[in-house]
């Protein structure tokens, strides 16, 4: 069975957008978060998005400025096997990319009862919402950044219940995120 990790970035007031939807604040590098992201992207794996992170992840990897910014992790996210889960999309352009029209929950029970190497949502808070209320999320990682937006959007704000979590650890960083890995309570 595949794990399914959720990973995410937000504010240290919550938000993982700001009002006006710009998320340019959670992409603080330095060397040492570098190679974190390095780390996390050679796990590989098999990527999860919702169709607005989908259409911001696929209008920049396959691009020639992300092979030459980025060359490591542009050629895991173009190669990667990747769902994207949209009601409105009418299909998919980006390689190695399956459409799922419905069922969010019961296609992601099937894609953790195949054989692989795990698979990990990226940003996408309303996909990682129904999945956390389903209890299909094994982990997860929630970056903090050190800003304060005053006002934007949660990941969380379409949560229709309580889910308590159980931490499991944390790692600081010298750009002052620190990311909390959590799983479900019992």
């Amino acid at each position: 069975m595949q794990i399914l990790a959720a990973f995410i970035t937000i504010s240290l007031d919550g938000f993982f957008a700001d009002s006006s939807g710009d998320m340019r604040w959670a992409h603080k590098t330095d060397p040492e978060w570098h190679e974190f992201e390095m780390s996390n992207v050679s796990q590989g794996g098999s990527l999860l998005f919702g169709r607005i992170t989908y259409d911001l992840m696929a209008s920049y990897w396959p691009t020639a400025m992300a092979k030459q910014q980025s060359p490591i992790v542009a050629e895991v996210m173009n190669n990667s096997p990747k769902y994207v889960f949209s009601r409105t999309m009418k299909e998919s352009n980006w390689q190695n990319t399956k459409l799922i029209k419905s069922d969010l929950a019961g296609e992601v029970r099937k894609l953790k009862q195949q054989s692989g190497s795990g698979l990990c949502i990226l940003g996408s808070g309303t996909i990682i919402t129904q999945l956390a209320e389903e209890r299909l999320i094994d982990e997860l990682q929630i970056v903090v950044s050190p800003i304060l937006l005053g006002k934007g959007k949660s990941p969380f704000e379409t949560l229709k219940k309580r889910l308590p979590l159980k931490l499991q650890r944390t790692r600081s960083f010298s750009n002052g995120n620190v990311i909390h890995y959590y799983g479900p309570a019992a």
